[in-house]
């Protein structure tokens, strides 16, 4: 692996990390660009494991996005258009050519990819998986209110309930009562990954209304390369799905993966048959 510390336009920096074959050119290495509440740390076995399943000659590089491990808080101005400017230091600092986002990674990719079209970075693949875009109201985004309302109080263990049901609407734990869900929080934040999520919900907060607080229309990304390719856990919840299949819609060319065994943590926890798909997918 080989650190670097990359300056960004406006004078911060973001802590990127590169896997696989150090020098490999532009056309085999792949940007990958994580969720919400995680750190570049956290996606380390997932990009060990897909620079060998890319092979020899390819690079995977990952980057903590602003207020996150070893990189510049958010900007007091910070906005997608802030995320965007970070593609594309990152792209420029690596060569890189080819763009994978996660979750709501994978709705900063989908509007760099958007913001790029017809220029020098656009990119010659883009994959996203579960990514967190809102799609003519495919997400019910009033809970957004409740969550900052509760950061901004302190009240840790409320805000990562109303996060939760808010991300996982339909699913079985969206469906427990709030008092219920708050006390299980208050337990389950123990865990190191749940703690890293606790630290980062502040920084939740800029990122979640910069993605979710103007609903996107499937026309935006029409203007994506025609080689997309969306993917979606099986397991994952219903809103992930539902945004696929109408992206998938949208941009003439693209194509739609659902991982039979895929759960929106599919990609930080590095499932062989999720590696191995989205490797033949750059690879091909």
């Amino acid at each position: 692996m080989r650190e670097r510390d990359i300056k960004t336009h406006d004078g911060g920096n973001l802590a990127l990390y590169s896997y696989g074959t150090e020098d490999a050119p532009g056309e085999r290495r792949v940007v990958l660009i994580g969720g919400a509440f995680l750190t570049a740390l956290i996606y380390r076995p997932f990009s060990i494991a897909l620079s060998k399943g890319l092979g020899e000659g390819w690079a995977v590089d990952v980057y903590d996005r602003r207020g996150r491990g070893q990189s510049s808080e958010q900007p007091h101005n910070y906005s997608m258009a802030t995320e965007i400017a970070d593609v594309r230091t990152i792209m420029d600092a690596t060569g890189a050519r080819n763009i994978m986002g996660h979750s709501l990674g994978g709705a900063v990719a989908l509007n760099a990819a958007q913001a790029f079209a017809g220029t020098p970075h656009q990119p010659d693949k883009l994959a996203v998986y579960d990514a967190a875009v809102n799609i003519d109201g495919s997400m019910d985004t009033g809970w957004i209110k409740g969550f900052e309302d509760s950061v901004n109080a302190g009240d840790i263990n409320q805000a990562m309930a109303k996060v939760k049901r808010g991300m996982e609407a339909g699913t079985a734990l969206a469906r427990v009562p709030e008092p219920i869900l708050v006390g299980l929080m208050a337990v389950v934040s123990r865990t190191k990954v749940n703690k890293l999520f606790r630290d980062l919900l502040p920084t939740g907060v800029g990122e979640l209304k910069a993605a979710f607080d103007e609903s996107d229309t499937p026309r935006d990304f029409a203007v994506l390369p025609p080689s997309t390719h969306f993917m979606v856990g099986k397991k994952s919840p219903q809103f992930y799905k539902v945004t696929a299949a109408r992206l998938n819609r949208a941009v003439p060319g693209s194509t739609l993966e659902v991982s039979p065994k895929g759960f929106h943590g599919s990609v930080p926890a590095a499932v062989n048959e999720l590696v191995s798909d989205i490797s033949d997918y750059f690879k091909s």
